[in-house]
């Protein structure tokens, strides 16, 4: 009886609601106070998708750590060079706002339970791999909250939050790369996903940090027009 009602469709909130969940969304990432706090979910993301990708790359994937400082660190196995390697490195900074672009698709779509779903998923599969109690507290709050919310609440309620947590995503996979670009230009992060990138490529680190940002802002494009039905 679940199957149907996950894989079925659902109306589309109103348009104050997408713009409302919006709203929401710029105020968890534009405060350094609140950003300080929401920025762990764009971390789980990001560490997410270096221990993805590196499982699809056929790397081994030993764990992953969340830190309280909102930075992480995952640890795979295998060929220290070659593609497998590099699509794994540029994964972090990428995951965030293409995972957005992948909950913009299915919320326009009208699949807000799948979003729900799926998310929740993803978060089980990734408590398996974390390594460290902060890492494991984060990710189970955040996937008890999806959860909850797909479980226990009423569609109206289900949308808001899908919809808030998409925008969070395309919005906040925007802001760690110019973090990054400010860090290294005062010479810090010198082991960062760019300058790892650079070592295995012998493309500048700049260039990299030019893909993360052209990978976020166009997220943030496309997502943004598929949820505001444009």
């Amino acid at each position: 009886m679940v199957t149907p009602e996950i894989f079925g469709t659902q109306p589309s909130p109103d348009r104050w609601l997408v713009i409302g969940t919006a709203a929401l969304a710029l105020l968890a990432v534009v405060p350094h106070t609140a950003w300080r706090l929401s920025r762990n979910a764009i971390t789980i993301a990001h560490e997410g998708g270096h221990g993805l990708i590196a499982l699809v790359t056929g790397r081994r994937l030993e764990g992953i750590r969340l830190h309280s400082d909102t930075s992480g660190l995952t640890v795979s196995r295998g060929r220290p060079t070659g593609l497998g390697m590099i699509l794994t490195a540029a994964a972090g900074y990428t995951a965030p706002p293409l995972l957005g672009l992948g909950g913009a698709w299915l919320l326009a779509a009208h699949r807000i339970t799948l979003l729900l779903w799926v998310a929740t998923a993803l978060l089980i599969a990734m408590l398996v791999m974390i390594r460290n109690a902060y890492g494991a507290l984060t990710v189970v709050l955040t996937g008890a909250a999806f959860l909850l919310v797909s479980w226990l609440t009423e569609p109206e309620v289900q949308a808001a939050f899908a919809y808030a947590a998409v925008w969070f995503l395309l919005l906040g996979g925007v802001r760690p790369a110019f973090e990054l670009q400010v860090k290294r230009r005062h010479g810090g992060a010198p082991d960062s996903d760019a300058d790892q990138l650079a070592r295995l490529t012998h493309v500048p680190p700049a260039m990299w940090l030019f893909l993360f940002h052209a990978v976020s802002l166009c997220s943030l494009i496309g997502g943004g027009r598929w949820l505001l039905g444009l």
